[in-house]
């Protein structure tokens, strides 16, 4: 397995990268959206950064949850791109619009009514009535955010990550303005604080989705797969097909995000400094997480195309190439990270206690990293796969049972035998890498026993 890995790297690599630097572009572009809420709330206020803290962590679960059941068409549309049955593209995605309305209103239900979560954090009535207005606010954002989700699948799918990373980069363009705007006030609009974000994020999604839509309906590129063809009812053997897909994965998504959630509403037990602190580095290790999700998704298209052509062995090099690489790329930006931690925080330019809390905890966010490209990588190859039950099942043992639970028994000190390095938040950032080395151990054994398995059976596998 190793030999053959190796021998395709120079081959892997350029493929992987050709997709790979245009998502992490566009995801970069997104993320930055999270790092100028950060950066220019922390300066409005501590308080105002506590709230956005809350507030995203819960949007943040209810929006990946979502939208990775809306993740499942790529895979789906990715096979059948392979296969080179186009005409079928065009229906998944009009199904997969439905599914997207019907989890918008779940979302929007979520959303505005979200008094329990925020109650967990027992947190000030101030802080908590912004960080309740900010997931109003996002409410409204909400359907055009899922409508880009399926076109972003689409575009995935397909291999043309370029196109919604460009439109992304203008979205970032407008970000700044807005966000300055709605924040500190001006033109007649009064200053806002961190829910002025939420109004900024909301104009630039329904600007991107109206921009996206119009494109795939002018450009010729679009024009084989039918997508507005005609109208199509609901097709429930088509939706269930991809629930039965993408379930697993929202939740998968929805572990993932909430083992980070739920870190910051303990965490803003031990005060407004550690959550701030915490809100700041974990905004950091989300913007590196970033490299490996891009590789991930691009090995996810090349998997799933491969798979669809019938081509089984290659789609399995494909994976391990990925693996390997990945892995390489990700330890060497841990190292980094731990040797600029300084700069990076200078970044930020929070409050001097702020940042003498937040310096410890760049030391796990350099060590996990190794842990973190290997799961993502065999979760996103088991998903190209059309693998998503089992490894939800591991994200739940690991990532809850492990990294949450055993974080709180460390941070908190439940059982009174926790060294003082590992209680309060280093005990949950601790836990947590821990979480992700068992989930990619168990992920990879995966991937191994269902390669093997897949090239003794149909092409194309059935939900």
């Amino acid at each position: 397995m190793l030999h053959f890995k190796l021998s395709r790297l120079r081959e892997d690599i350029p493929s992987l990268l050709k997709l790979a630097g245009p998502l992490l572009v566009g995801q970069l572009a997104v993320i930055a959206f999270g790092v100028l809420d950060t950066a220019m709330t922390a300066r409005y206020s501590e308080g105002d950064l506590a709230a956005l803290a809350m507030a995203s962590a819960i949007f943040i679960s209810v929006y990946v949850g979502l939208t990775g059941v809306i993740s499942a068409l790529a895979p789906i549309a990715g096979q059948l791109f392979g296969a080179k049955r186009f005409h079928e593209i065009g229906e998944e995605v009009r199904q997969s619009a439905w599914l997207a309305v019907g989890l918008t209103v779940l979302g929007c239900l979520v959303l505005l009514n979200a008094d329990y979560l925020l109650q967990i954090a027992a947190v000030s009535p101030d802080i908590e009535s912004k960080a309740r207005l900010y997931l109003n606010i996002l409410a409204l954002g909400l359907p055009a955010s899922m409508g880009m989700r399926v076109l972003i699948a689409l575009h995935n799918a397909v291999s043309r990550p370029a196109v919604i990373t460009a439109i992304q980069l203008i979205g970032l363009g407008l970000k700044l303005p807005l966000n300055w705007l709605f924040i500190y006030g001006g033109f007649g609009i009064e200053a806002m604080g961190g829910p002025g974000c939420a109004v900024a994020t909301v104009i630039i999604s329904w600007f991107w989705l109206i921009l996206t839509l119009g494109f795939v309906l002018l450009d010729r590129f679009y024009k084989p797969f039918k997508i507005f063809s005609h109208f199509s009812k609901p097709d429930w053997h088509r939706i269930w097909t991809l629930l039965r897909l993408g379930t697993p994965i929202g939740f998968s998504y929805l572990i993932e995000v909430t083992s980070f959630t739920f870190m910051s509403l303990f965490i803003a037990r031990l005060g407004t400094t550690a959550l701030a602190g915490h809100q700041i580095v974990a905004n950091m290790g989300t913007v590196i997480y970033m490299v490996p999700l891009s590789l991930s998704i691009a090995t996810m298209t090349l998997v799933s195309q491969s798979i669809g052509a019938n081509k089984q062995e290659r789609a399995e090099e494909i994976g391990w190439s990925s693996v390997f690489f990945t892995t390489v790329i990700c330890v060497s930006i841990g190292i980094g990270v731990w040797v600029f931690r300084m700069a990076l925080l200078d970044l930020y330019d929070p409050p001097q206690e702020v940042r003498i809390f937040s310096i410890p905890l760049f030391l796990f966010i350099a060590f996990y990293q190794v842990f973190d490209a290997l799961q993502v990588t065999a979760a996103f190859i088991l998903r190209a796969y059309r693998i998503a039950f089992w490894p939800m099942l591991i994200y739940a043992g690991s990532l809850w049972g492990v990294g949450l639970g055993g974080g709180y028994l460390l941070g908190f000190n439940v059982l009174g035998n926790t060294p003082k390095f590992l209680q309060g938040a280093n005990g949950f950032w601790a836990a947590n890498s821990i979480s992700l080395g068992l989930a990619a151990c168990f992920l990879l054994y995966l991937f191994r026993r269902t390669a093997a398995r897949f090239e003794k059976t149909h092409p194309l596998v059935e939900v």
